[in-house]
């Protein structure tokens, strides 16, 4: 089968299995209501085979690559997303708790559409890719952060559950607050779909830093632009000029993400009148709040130490490999020291002070913020050796 072959039956693989987990929340939704086990039966066959089309997708890829297809933050971005749905099947398997596959799934399936709007396109490793301690590193870690993520689903079921919704509290408006940010990033692969659909692209040239001319193609239409930039026929562009020193195509994405999300999010209201922590804590009636702590727990106990693997011992040998150093200071490597202190702080504090429900519910959604914010923006704003996307 040639390369093109498996790359497209590849594709087709994981927007199956993306189709599947869309339906599959309708009866794990239904099963949550009621009290019969069919529609949690039916729901859980269709992730299990949409698990399985993800690995195909995975496996296929890999073969059409020739390379772990966990190089750029597509293929990265998209093999997180398939390990948070493997991990939520694993700890089903170990508590047979439905409502967590509610909630994780569509952070799976925002993961994996949020990773579809990079580029798909293959091509060749730089020499520092080449290796496959690589490999080794970034999946533990994708991995890790997935079985991380499952206290972050299981924190947001158990403050729905405790929480007086119907009373203004800083704990009410602070989880509103991660919703609406959910909500945002829904946003941005709508609007992103969109734009690379139906907008032409618009190439800007503009001085950098260095005083050199640079291109950058935007696909969404550009408000933001740097200084005295202009399109490649001359023409003035954008609606507000910044430094040179700031990357304004990125920042340009993420005004559109915070425009697209906050119209999906008022949206969501005007039809409802209520705001989402009000709409979703019917969905965890049933809940029993001591055993989402525990399994909050669990899964930061399963989790912190594959990260401490992946996340600092495996990428110190592949940074030896690639750089003849263990550790220099890049902006990834100090975020991924964070996120490890951090989950350390967390198991000290549960462990020794006897922190529990809400204190764990709210580490666990902080926790969740900071391997966001390593694995997406430390990537695509902050310079540094791991700006491959």
């Amino acid at each position: 089968m040639s390369k093109e072959s498996l790359l497209s039956l590849s594709s087709n693989s994981l927007f199956v299995a993306f189709i599947l987990l869309l339906i599959a929340i309708i009866p794990i939704g239904l099963a949550v209501k009621s009290k019969g086990k069919m529609f949690g039966k039916v729901g859980l066959l269709l992730t299990y085979i949409a698990f399985a089309l993800q690995l195909v997708y995975f496996i296929l890829r890999w073969l059409a690559v020739d390379h772990a297809p966990v190089s750029n933050m597509y293929e990265f971005m998209t093999f997180f997303g398939i390990m948070l749905t493997g991990s939520y099947l694993i700890i089903h398997f170990l508590y047979k708790q439905i409502v967590v596959g509610l909630f994780t799934i569509p952070v799976s399936l925002i993961i994996i559409g949020y990773g579809s709007v990079f580029t798909k396109t293959v091509s060749p490793l730089v020499p520092s890719l080449q290796s496959n301690w690589l490999t080794i590193h970034v999946m533990t870690v994708a991995f890790s952060s997935a079985i991380l993520s499952i206290s972050f689903a299981t924190g947001i079921i158990y403050l729905l559950r405790t929480l007086d919704v119907s009373k203004f509290s800083l704990s009410a408006l602070f989880l509103e607050i991660v919703l609406y940010y959910l909500v945002v990033v829904i946003g941005f692969i709508i609007v992103a779909t969109y734009c690379d659909i139906a907008v032409d692209k618009v190439e800007v040239q503009f001085e950098n830093k260095l005083d050199k001319v640079e291109t950058a193609v935007y696909t969404m239409t550009p408000l933001i632009v740097n200084k005295d930039a202009v399109t490649t026929s001359g023409d003035q562009v954008g609606l507000l000029q910044i430094t040179n020193k700031v990357d304004a195509k990125k920042l340009n994405s993420i005004v559109w993400a915070f425009i697209a999300g906050t119209i999906l999010y008022a949206v969501i209201f005007l039809i409802t009148r209520k705001p989402l922590i009000v709409l979703l804590k019917p969905l965890t009636n049933r809940v029993q709040p001591t055993l989402m702590d525990e399994i909050t727990y669990r899964a930061v106990v399963i989790g912190f130490p594959l990260f401490a693997l992946g996340g600092l011992l495996f990428a110190m040998i592949w940074a030896q490999i690639a750089w003849s150093r263990y550790w220099g200071w890049d902006p990834k490597e100090v975020w991924a020291l964070i996120t490890f202190l951090f989950y350390a702080a967390f198991l000290h504090f549960r462990l020794s002070k006897g922190w529990e429900g809400e204190r764990t519910a709210w580490l666990a959604i902080i926790g969740f913020g900071i391997i966001v914010f390593n694995q997406v923006f430390v990537n695509l704003i902050i310079a540094g050796l791991h700006s491959y996307a």
